[in-house]
This record gives structure tokens, C-alpha cells and sequence, in this order.
């Protein structure tokens, strides 16, 4: 699995290289990108992870059934809304995050500009990516490991390439990128329900 995700992200950087070349929208696209990014290895992949799969593994052996589903349901929930805040507040404090993770940028109108309109598309990605980071940390846990090890990287950068591709030979760098960027988000959401 991890050689098709290697493979479809050289694909998906190859499509954006052949969109958008080497310009200020690509500069901000990758910003924009690799914010969300960093704070997904934290929660999804990160400590958060490696201590819930253990502690639910354990739940799952000496408890009810009824114990580990309120145990699901309370780190779910406390998860979800921890996310919910702080993606909120770096939708709302996207200038002060792309000056501090891009400070070259701020001198930069237009590129500072287009950073931060494109971070507030790509942070709510956090919220989506760290649940789905949850659930097959749960998946794996019940010993479904198939869709986990599928999703999600590989939809969201299939979806990615698939708009990049289809919508910004017609449309502003701008306009694609932030469409490409959020549409497998919620794509993703509504596809895995």
C-alpha cells in the first residue's frame, strides 16, 4: 500500500507541476497544504493514535461490549470537538499561521494573499483526515484491516488529481486549487458514510 501511495502522490504532484508550473499559486497551494498536514501527523498519526488503539484493544478484551462502545463514543466525540475548535481557529488565524510557517511570504502580497485563502479551504482537511485516522484505529482494532489500509490518502489524492486536472484548465489558478483541495474532503465524507 505504501508503494500506490508513493505512486499516486508523484502522480497527483506531476498533475499539479503540469497545471500550474512553477508560480506563486503553486507556492501557495503547497503551504497551504503542508499546514493541515503537520497537524494530521500530530492527531491522526501521532501520540493520539498510538495511545487510543492500545487502550481500546485492552477495553475491547476485558470489557462489555456496552463499555467499549461509550468508550468509542466519548473519545470520538471528545476528538471531534477538539478538532471542530481547532480548525475554527486556524481558519480564523490563517494570516498569523501562514506568516509564522511562511514568513518569506509576508512581504509578498499576492502570494501571502493567496496562502491564506487557500489555508482556510485546506484546514478544515484536518477535521475529516484525523477522524478517518480514528475510525480505522477502530477498524484495526476489530480486525477489519482492508478499508483502512486503503483509505484515505489514496482517494484524497486520486480526487485531487481527478479536479486539479478536470477544473483548472478552465478556471483561475486560484478558484482550481481551492476546489481541488476541498471537494475530496467532503467528497471523502459523503463517499465513506
Amino acid at each position: 500500500m505504501t508503494l500506490i501511495s508513493r505512486i499516486l502522490g508523484l502522480a497527483r504532484d506531476s498533475v499539479i507541476a503540469a497545471v500550474f508550473g512553477a508560480s506563486i499559486a503553486t507556492d501557495a497551494f503547497f503551504v497551504a497544504f503542508k499546514i493541515p498536514n503537520l497537524f494530521r501527523r500530530l492527531f491522526a498519526e501521532g501520540a493520539f493514535s498510538q495511545a487510543f488503539v492500545p487502550v481500546l484493544g485492552g477495553y475491547k478484551a476485558e470489557r462489555t461490549p456496552a463499555e467499549v462502545r461509550a468508550l468509542i463514543d466519548a473519545v470520538t466525540g471528545a476528538l471531534a470537538g477538539i478538532l471542530l475548535l481547532l480548525t475554527l481557529v486556524g481558519v480564523l488565524a490563517a494570516p498569523v499561521i501562514i506568516a509564522v510557517f511562511a514568513p518569506g511570504f509576508v512581504e509578498d502580497h499576492a502570494r501571502f494573499e493567496l496562502s491564506v485563502t487557500l489555508l482556510r479551504f485546506t484546514f478544515p482537511y484536518l477535521w475529516f483526515i484525523a477522524l478517518t485516522a480514528l475510525l480505522a484505529g477502530i477498524l484495526n482494532t476489530f480486525n477489519h484491516f482492508a478499508i483502512p489500509a486503503v483509505t484515505p490518502a489514496r482517494a484524497l489524492r486520486v480526487a485531487s488529481m481527478m479536479r486539479t486536472a478536470r477544473s483548472c484548465p478552465t478556471s483561475s489558478p486560484c478558484s482550481g486549487c481551492r476546489t481541488s483541495i476541498a471537494a475530496p474532503g467532503w467528497s471523502w465524507k459523503t463517499w465513506s458514510e
